[in-house]
């Protein structure tokens, strides 16, 4: 029987052109680095060390991952450069709202969901803060879920679409894969978790809304060959309550 459904964000509940988005995020920000490097240095480093994160099999988090490669040649540094990111996504980061539109609809799939006695999951690739998650989940109109778990850089050891960041999230839920379904709209990151038996639903509304909704996505994994899974389900978003209705009435093997 179903027990966890685990939702991506990104172009899943919360629609935004990424390409768009992280053209104006990182021209900003680098602005907060500038008395240390110039804007190319910056928009390189930040692209290596995201990059980078996914190479993390678990002996770090993602935070120290990242910052381990940020920070190279600025050691002595380092937590001072950790600190401008959190002071700029404190003071800075809510000005990006205007660029995303919320999904029509989800907030209603969460209130069915939460009366269903399942444990829910945002599984978002864990590359920001968790104080910034919990501002794209207002941008959802989702702060006042009680999810059981937000994977963030703080609280994850790896990312997707490594295996192993869906094994995490199942530990930390105490659930089997077998018991869960990945809701997300990338092919590659969110339904290659069916490698390890989970159900899988790939979402299309983005589709329909945006033209670069995985660009950004497919240059971080930087991979020529991609790993692609047939869904279980694949639809709108709004179909998610039906799918989860008819594996609740499924036992698990």
């Amino acid at each position: 029987m179903l027990k966890a459904v685990l939702f991506d964000l990104d172009n899943t509940l919360i629609f935004f052109d990424e390409v768009a988005f992280f053209r104006k995020y990182l021209d900003r920000i680098s602005r907060v680095f500038d008395d240390i490097m110039d804007f190319k240095v910056f928009r390189d480093r930040i692209i290596s060390s995201t990059q980078a994160i996914l190479e993390n099999d678990g002996e770090a988090s993602n935070a120290d991952y990242f910052m381990n490669v940020f920070s190279e040649g600025f050691e002595d540094r380092r937590d001072e450069l950790w600190k401008r990111f959190l002071d700029f996504y404190a003071t800075e980061f809510d000005q990006f709202k205007k660029l995303a539109k919320r999904v029509e609809g989800v907030t209603d799939i969460f209130r069915q969901l939460q009366n269903k006695n399942l444990k829910l999951v945002i599984a978002s690739n864990p590359f920001w803060p968790e104080s910034i998650q919990m501002k794209r989940l207002a941008w959802a109109g989702l702060e006042d879920v009680p999810f059981d778990l937000v994977t963030h850089i703080e609280n994850m050891t790896s990312c997707k679409p490594r295996l192993e960041y869906y094994r995490e999230i199942c530990q930390k839920i105490d659930e089997r894969p077998e018991s869960c379904l990945m809701v997300g709209n990338d092919p590659v990151n969110d339904m290659i978790v069916s490698k390890i038996g989970m159900k899988t639903f790939l979402t299309i509304d983005c589709l329909k809304n945006l033209g670069s909704s995985l660009l950004m996505s497919n240059a971080i994994r930087n991979q020529s060959i991609e790993d692609f899974q047939e869904p279980d389900f694949r639809g709108s978003i709004l179909e998610v309550v039906g799918v989860v209705e008819q594996l609740m009435a499924k036992p698990t093997n």
